[in-house]
């Protein structure tokens, strides 16, 4: 069977009926911009952080954004970031005028090691953002004791972990603060927009401040603010999107249980002790040529990705003054970068398609 015809993406954002009905019920009451269904989806999505805090904002970069300017950083200060992540992890450092230093990450979770991150302290750290990459939890009872050891803030960039647990404690009920996206192709969505969970109210109180040009009651300005609210039409949308959240989260750890068991030729994700992996993405290392690997599955009609394939220490905007890359030494991300394939896992997967992707993988990686 040949594989364009009927190729198997490498994501599938869900927006289905009651996507839509919650969509126009919203833009027919009028309430569009950060009222009653912005509330809810707070209220609702604190039952997946433990009941903490939630402020929904319009993407995860803001969140991510918001945090760090609520928590007062800026020029001066260094905050811990791992290099092999999406960009925004470090925009956002750099977009208060803070500095990221990178660590390096564990080979197994793909999430920043502890050991690494304890050497990159100087005495300009004032914070550090684990990022729970592809839906793994980072090693949090570790960077949590070295955080307290150095009097340090965390702030948890749970973007891709909507649901992940470690020991239980779901991630974003760990630091001071944590950042979600509902970018289409998470795990849950609102067509776009973030959410930030946190334990202090005071922070809360803050970053609400925060994402209204300053404001809690209207032209009653009392700091500089930005412009970052979640709409009505969003927050309805991730409303209907939560309520799926764990039975699509289920049949995403099943899919992966079923790749487990039945890859072969490529080297499967490891799960950490403890860890509840929501797998955003299904992330397998790949020995040998991948971009041949990559070609032999396309050719299959079985989509899939790298994520990613240049470490951010290596993009543009964070070469040195030569245009060069720094003086870095991080070997595992390198080495992810290399090898890193991610597979479709989506909950609308069906066995047919998933017996396609495990046959077309172990003949691909048996050719290679």
């Amino acid at each position: 069977m040949s594989g364009l015809q009927d190729a198997i993406p490498p994501a599938r954002p869900v927006i289905g009926e009651a996507e839509i009905e919650a969509a126009v019920r919203v833009l027919r009451s009028g309430m569009v911009v950060q009222g009653p269904e912005v509330a809810a989806f707070e209220a609702e999505f604190g039952e997946v952080v433990g009941g903490r805090h939630c402020v929904a904002v319009n993407s995860g970069t803001s969140a991510l954004q918001l945090s760090l300017m609520a928590l007062g950083f800026g020029p001066g200060d260094e905050i811990i970031v791992p290099s092999f992540s999406f960009a925004a992890s470090a925009n956002a450092v750099r977009l208060v005028g803070a500095t990221p230093v990178f660590a390096d990450i564990e080979a197994g979770s793909f999430c920043l090691d502890p050991d690494a991150v304890a050497a990159a302290i100087t005495p300009r750290t004032v914070a550090i953002m684990p990022v729970h990459l592809y839906g793994h939890p980072a090693a949090m009872d570790r960077i949590m004791q070295i955080a307290e050891q150095h009097s340090l803030a965390v702030v948890e960039d749970a973007a891709q972990a909507h649901a992940a647990a470690l020991d239980g404690k779901p991630v974003g009920s760990f630091g001071a603060a944590g950042c979600f996206s509902f970018y289409p192709t998470k795990n849950m969505h609102s067509l776009e927009g973030g959410m930030i969970s946190t334990g202090d109210a005071q922070l809360a109180r803050t970053l609400r401040l925060l994402r209204n040009q300053g404001m809690e009651a209207r032209y009653q300005n009392e700091i500089v603010g930005a412009n970052m609210r979640m709409t009505d039409v969003a927050a309805a949308i991730g409303r209907v999107q939560l309520g799926q959240l764990e039975a699509w989260t289920e049949k995403r750890r099943a899919n992966a249980a079923y790749f487990d068991a039945n890859l072969t030729g490529v080297t499967v994700p490891p799960v950490a002790a403890g860890a509840r992996h929501v797998y955003h993405q299904y992330t397998v290392r790949v020995q040998g040529d991948r971009d041949a690997f990559q070609a032999g599955l396309k050719e299959l009609g079985i989509g899939n990705a790298v994520y990613y394939p240049t470490p951010i220490h290596e993009l543009r905007p964070y070469l040195n003054e030569d245009g060069q890359v720094g003086d870095w030494k991080l070997p595992e991300t390198d080495r992810a970068a290399r090898e890193v394939v991610s597979l479709p896992v989506f909950p609308s997967l069906t066995q047919e398609q998933l017996d396609r992707i495990v046959e077309g993988v172990n003949t691909v990686a048996a050719k290679a």
